[in-house]
């Protein structure tokens, strides 16, 4: 994937105005210097929602929500960030440079003529589905109306071995590209057929609406596998790709929840009674991509599976790629059907009330987890507890920092009797004696004071006139505020979201977005005063490090000719501090 440049970031969102985008899908209310509404991203009936003008970038004071222009369209649109940034540039009337390698185009190239054979595709198979009597009778069959067929852009493959490629491939470079879509197969003497033969076809569609992909399926289960997918191509990757996604975003303004389904007319069904947010993995088991891209749509997810051992095991593996997604705020239920039914079949015969019912009664994630765990556990014995204990620490350990996985650990302290306090399970570390240098306390609180301050007003480094003399020194968050320093000198007008961005994806960046939220007592004087103090303090902390490192050395080793200059001037210069 082309990499977009950093100051192409920088500069688009410095001509994206926030308050803009925002307002244009939420409504906001003046209060002061910020903009206020209720969260688009959870329930609240007051408005913890706020945006700033200034520091272009939200933050919800409930949830903990926060972000850019293009973090906003990410979570508010559900857009990938390629498409986010697409979108903001189209606003911005800006050319996106997708990358210095100059194949990039030529790949574009490519791609538009995969999606426009793809399309072409699309189409073949609709054409066939209205000439034949079987497959129409088939949907028919299956209670697949004329709107649904449409909204899935549902198809047939003809029977035979050449009927796409006689109605498509006309010439040798559109063989190639149909055989890039995935579209072909070859046995092995060479000879190149049509891979989808006498099936109902359903599109695969991106998050942009685009069909990248298709799933096959037979009339009769004795010919062949139910379902055949795509291979894997340029375009499509069946890990990272949700069959009904895109239907689901067009028929849903917010999605509450999404349902997890196996199979296409899983789906198909459940829209046609009325259920329209279900989605289905391609024939792969739930991925750590899936999981974040259901989670990136809705704040709840519901996994229905078969109740049989293979359907538990797929509830087991998406639990897997779902625990290390778990946000506070977020919810996953396993619902587990009777024997010989799936979602097709249930919805039929009981209706999308009776179906919705069913979702009401699913087993919540914490529930499912421990029960599965325990399943051949005996929990009388301390050798049971040992072994669920061993068992599952590890993968609670993947749960986000919060109170779901405070209370999950809780639950875990609760069945085995090991390590149960206040903080879920974490066990109390002893007190010890304050140390007889400065405590690390009020060195953080420096350090943080100093990236308060940037964050408030980055163009503020800029005063220090790129004069700051601490690297080295040994504190936490250090390094983390000279590369803030480092960032505003190389971009002296970046915003404190387009800073904030920088930091997308790493640890920090939830400790700096809460810093950024917060308003800072005083004026630019005070702040501009404030930095200058820090910066001192920090330079002085090292001299005083540096001196207390060198009498180490003296006692270990003792000093060479150049450390005792250094030493002098160091003391010297520490002199002069006290004068």
């Amino acid at each position: 994937m082309a990499r977009i440049p950093d100051a192409f970031i920088d500069d688009l969102l410095a001509r994206s105005d926030i308050v803009e985008v925002v307002g244009s899908r939420v409504p906001l209310k003046r209060q002061g210097k910020e903009y206020a509404a209720r969260c688009p991203f959870h329930d609240e009936r007051s408005a913890s929602f706020t945006v700033s003008p200034t520091k272009q970038f939200y933050h919800c004071f409930g949830c903990g929500a926060h972000g850019t222009a293009i973090s906003f369209l990410m979570n508010y649109d559900r857009l990938e960030f390629l498409d986010a940034v697409d979108e903001l540039a189209k606003r911005a009337g800006m050319e996106v440079p997708r990358s210095e390698n100059p194949r990039s185009a030529q790949q574009q190239d490519d791609s538009r003529e995969l999606y426009s054979a793809l399309d072409a595709a699309t189409k073949f198979f609709q054409k066939n589905l209205e000439g034949s009597e079987k497959a129409r009778s088939y949907l028919d069959g299956r209670g697949v109306d004329e709107e649904n067929r449409a909204r899935f852009q549902i198809g047939y493959a003809p029977d035979g071995y050449s009927g796409l490629r006689d109605a498509l491939g006309k010439d040798e470079r559109r063989m190639k590209l149909l055989d890039r879509a995935g579209l072909f197969s070859k046995n092995d003497r060479g000879h190149v057929y049509d891979k989808f033969r006498d099936r109902v076809m359903f599109p695969i569609f991106d998050r942009r609406g685009r069909v990248i992909a298709f799933g096959g399926r037979v009339f009769e289960k004795d010919d062949g596998p139910k379902y055949l997918n795509s291979p894997e191509t340029a375009l499509f990757h069946k890990g990272r790709e949700l069959y009904g996604l895109w239907q689901v975003r067009q028929t849903n303004q917010k999605i509450e929840r999404l349902i997890v389904v196996e199979g296409y007319m899983d789906v198909v069904s459940l829209f046609q009674f009325g259920v329209t947010q279900a989605v289905a993995t391609l024939g792969t088991a739930t991925t750590p991509d899936h999981a974040e891209l259901l989670f990136r749509n809705a704040p709840d997810v519901f996994f229905c599976f078969d109740g049989d051992a293979a359907g538990r095991r797929a509830g087991w593996k998406a639990l897997e790629s779902v625990l290390p997604r778990m946000k506070d705020g977020r919810q996953a239920f396993f619902l587990f059907l009777p024997d010989g039914e799936d979602p097709d079949s249930i919805v039929r015969k009981e209706g999308a009330e009776a179906f919705d019912e069913r979702l009401k009664e699913a087993t919540p994630l914490s529930q499912f987890f421990f029960d599965e765990l325990t399943r051949e556990i005996n929990l009388g014995t301390l050798d049971g507890k040992a072994r669920l204990a061993e068992r599952a620490k590890p993968m609670l350990a993947q749960i986000p920092d919060g109170a779901f996985g405070d209370l999950m650990k809780q639950q875990l302290a609760q069945l085995t009797g090991l390590g149960g306090n206040a903080q879920g399970g974490r066990p109390q570390m002893p007190q010890r004696a304050a140390p007889r240098t400065i405590q690390p306390a009020a060195k953080r609180s420096l350090v943080r004071g100093a990236i308060a301050v940037l964050l408030q007003q980055p163009s503020l480094a800029l005063t220090l006139g790129g004069k700051h003399h601490f690297q080295g020194l040994r504190l936490p968050g250090v390094e983390l505020l000279l590369e803030l320093l480092g960032l505003v000198e190389q971009r002296p007008d970046i915003s404190t979201g387009a800073l904030l961005e920088h930091f997308d994806g790493r640890e920090e960046q939830a400790s700096l977005h809460t810093l950024a939220a917060q308003t800072l007592a005083g004026d630019e004087a005070m702040w501009t005063v404030e930095l200058h103090d820090a910066v001192g303090q920090l330079e002085k902390q090292l001299l005083f490090q540096r001196i207390d490192d060198l009498n180490a050395k003296q006692r270990q080793q003792g000093l060479d000719d150049t450390d005792k200059y250094e030493m002098r001037e160091l003391l010297k210069a520490r002199a002069n501090l006290r004068l």
